[in-house]
Parts: structure tokens; sequence; C-alpha cells
């Protein structure tokens, strides 16, 4: 079976899974650059959400009922989302770095979406 007769939701996922490693190689460093009092604080959590979203992402791959583990990531992001905007509040990231990870954020969200409704259209 070539690439052209793959079936498009396994591409979709393929893409949200390598974004989100993109992303995370840009976020991990990131977070490194926080103040050291704000490293066991709001950058674990970051950290933890950002990790819980890739091991999230490999078992909705390999589950035939997804739509629970989706909702989960989707729940993650938002959480990084706010967590982030904090930061950006407290001045431990700049407003450029906060834009870059906002639009990470919310461009792994419609992969996210189009995923869920892919189930949703398939259950």
């Amino acid at each position: 079976m070539n690439s052209l007769h793959k079936p498009p939701h396994k591409n979709k996922e393929l893409v949200l899974f390598v974004k989100w490693l993109e992303f995370l190689k840009w976020l991990l460093p990131a977070l490194e650059k926080f103040p050291k009092k704000s490293r066991f604080t709001i950058t674990s959590r970051i950290e933890n959400l950002a990790l819980d979203i890739v091991e999230l992402l490999v078992t909705a791959k390999y589950q035939r009922e997804k739509r629970h583990l989706l909702k989960q990531i989707d729940l993650c992001l938002e959480k990084m989302r706010i967590l982030l905007r904090i930061s950006h509040d407290m001045k431990l990231i700049s407003t450029k770095s906060y834009n870059f990870s906002a639009k990470s954020i919310n461009e792994a969200g419609m992969m996210l979406g189009g995923w869920l409704k892919q189930q949703k259209d398939n259950g």
C-alpha cells in the first residue's frame, strides 16, 4: 500500500505527534531558563503536562477506543495554556516565547480536534 492510499487519520496522528515533539524540543530548554525558584513549581508542572501529552498520544495511537485519551490530551493542553499564561504574567517568559507556545498549543489543539471529530464520525 503506497502513501497515497493510507487512511488520512493515520497521517493526522503522525503529524500531531511530530509537531508535539518539535514543540518539546523548544519547550524543555526554555523551561531550564526559568529562575531556580520557579523550576520546582510551575516549570515542573508544565514539563510533566508536556510529557504526559507525549505518552497519551502514543497510547491513543495504539488503543481502539481513543476518545477518552484524546479528551485527556485536550485537558492537558488547556492546563499548559493556563500555566504558560501565568508564566508570562509573572514575566518568567518573554512575550515572543509566550506567543510561540500559545500558537503551538493552539495548533496541537486544532489537530487534536480533527482527530476527535474523526473518532466521533467513526463511532
